[in-house]
Order: structure tokens, then C-alpha cells, then sequence
């Protein structure tokens, strides 16, 4: 005999409202087992306390998304009260090193535990009763390790943009040359979210330093295309309307012939071929003469 989906979900519904007063019922008992389980033990291993009472908010949640109906939504209202506390759990297992799978294995591992005390509390544990409540505590316990997944994952894109961002810093530090010129020295390929990071950084630099030259050397760019070569155009009027003049120095003939190939017009950018010549132009600009150590200056130092 077929059971239409509607009998099934008449069945479901009941069965989720047992589970709820279950989890209610049952919460003190569930979060001390859950204590001891892997993921909670491993998280908490100062205080039990701080194990068992941590059981108890899931818990507690996991009661009011069963109580709504909703098992199998993972943005059910109920998660929202444990969803920090769970993501800062699978991070600190996550930096012990387990990777998401082993995660996802001790979350699963929290439902055997609980479908004991649930089985225990019918007469018949095999029982069709019985048996509905079982499937909507499984279907629940999945959306669990559901939201814990998800929320290890998003944490995860969050560290390794926060670390992205670190390392734009890192790699494009601001040198302070000389007396009102500083210098940025760029290494690597340039994108949108480092070419941000750049004038940032650039711009700090030259109220900082109240520099009147700004030197953005790009002699360890490999390419310079028309995207590039915009983000340099922006840094150079950034810097301009903070009343700096910007020199691009680095150009290699090979940039200089792509850039020439693809029409890219830098007519109002003050250029120079190596570091060395934007710093002198700066230099010469201030008045400051340069002029090379001979034989018999060396000899008389």
C-alpha cells in the first residue's frame, strides 16, 4: 500500500513536535553526554561546565527548530541562537588540524547518543511511532551538521580573505626615501583588490610623511595591461590630489613596447626607467645635488 506525501507529511508533523518536547525534556541529560563526545570535549578542555552548558544552547535550539516544522532548514530561526557558538567550535577543531570531514564525522557522531534516550522513551522502540520520531531526530541531526558545515566553510573564507588582505599589506610596503619622498615598490601581479590596498597605503604614507613625491616602482610587475595600467592612472591622481607628484619608475622596454601595442595613453604620467632616476628627479626637484664619490674623496675618508 502507497503512502500519498501528504499522509507522510501529516505523520512527519507530529513526530516533529514529539522530538521538540523530547530535546526539552530530555536537555540536561542530552548536553551532559554530549560532554563527553568528541567535539564538545575537545573544544571545552578547561571547564566540563563550559562543555555541558554549550550542549544545553544546542539543544535548546534544536527543540525550537523541531517545534517549527522546519527539520530540513538549515535558516530555521532556532539555529540562529547557537549558529556563532557552533561556527567558533568547528574553528577551534579546525585549527587543531581535523579538516571538515573529520568535523562532520564528530557532529554526526552527536546523534547516536540522543537517539538512545529517545528510543528509550517508548515502550515498543520498534514501534511506527517510535520509528517517525527516530527518522525526524536523523533528519534533524543532518541539518545540524548541515548548519555546522556551512558555517566552517564561511568561516574559512572569512580567515583566508582576512589573510589575502594581510598579505596585500605585507607585500606592498611604503618606503620612505628620502625627505618628503616615499616610494612603493610593487612586486607581482596587480589586481583590483591589491591596487585598492596600494593607493590605501600610498596615501597614508603621504600624509604621514607630508611627502611632496610619491614613487611607485613597477619593476617587479611581469605585465602591465590596459587593467593595470588603469589602476596605476587612479593611484597617480589619488596621490596628485593630495597634493604629491606621482613618478612611475620600472618601465622596461618590454612593458614600454606592450603598453605602445595596446594604445594605452600614460602622455600625463611623469615616468622614469629605474628607481634610481625617480628618486634623483625627486631629489633634484628639492634642490638636493647628487654627485658621484671619486677616487680621492674615497681615499680621503
Amino acid at each position: 500500500m502507497q503512502v500519498s506525501v501528504a499522509e507522510e507529511n501529516a505523520d512527519q508533523e507530529p513526530a516533529a513536535q514529539q522530538v521538540s518536547a523530547f530535546l526539552e525534556r530530555r536537555r540536561e541529560q542530552i548536553a551532559q553526554r554530549w560532554a563527553d563526545s568528541a567535539l564538545f570535549r575537545t573544544v571545552f578542555t578547561v571547564a566540563r561546565d563550559e562543555a555541558v552548558e554549550a550542549g544545553r544552547s544546542v539543544t535548546a535550539a534544536l527543540a525550537a527548530v523541531a517545534a517549527s516544522g522546519g527539520l530540513e532548514d538549515i535558516r530555521a530561526s532556532g539555529f540562529e541562537a547557537v549558529r556563532d557558538q557552533l561556527g567558533r567550535m568547528a574553528a577551534s577543531r579546525a585549527r587543531t588540524g581535523i579538516d571538515p570531514d573529520g568535523i562532520a564525522r564528530e557532529v554526526a557522531a552527536l546523534r547516536e547518543p540522543v537517539t538512545e534516550l529517545l528510543r528509550a522513551e517508548f515502550e515498543d522502540p520498534d514501534a511506527p511511532e517510535a520509528q517517525r520520531c527516530v527518522v525526524a531526530l536523523t533528519v534533524l541531526m543532518g541539518t545540524l551538521r548541515l548548519v555546522v558545515m556551512e558555517t566552517t566553510v564561511s568561516a574559512g573564507e572569512e580567515l583566508i580573505a582576512r589573510q589575502r588582505e594581510q598579505l596585500h599589506e605585507v607585500a606592498t610596503p611604503v618606503i620612505k626615501l628620502w625627505e618628503s619622498t616615499v616610494a612603493v615598490p610593487l612586486i607581482g601581479t596587480l589586481d583590483s583588490a591589491r591596487s585598492q590596498v596600494v593607493m590605501e597605503s600610498l596615501l597614508d604614507a603621504i600624509v604621514a610623511e607630508r611627502a611632496r613625491y610619491a614613487i611607485l616602482d613597477i619593476t617587479g610587475v611581469p605585465t602591465v595591461d590596459s587593467l593595470v595600467a588603469q589602476h596605476l592612472m587612479k593611484t597617480v591622481a589619488a596621490a596628485r590630489l593630495m597634493g604629491a607628484e606621482c613618478i612611475v619608475s620600472g618601465i622596461r622596454p618590454a612593458i614600454a613596447q606592450t603598453i605602445v601595442h595596446l594604445g594605452i595613453d600614460l602622455g600625463t604620467v611623469l615616468t622614469r626607467s629605474s628607481l634610481a632616476d625617480a628618486l634623483a628627479y625627486a631629489l633634484s626637484r628639492q634642490g638636493v645635488a647628487i654627485s658621484p664619490v671619486t677616487a680621492a674623496d674615497a681615499g680621503a675618508r
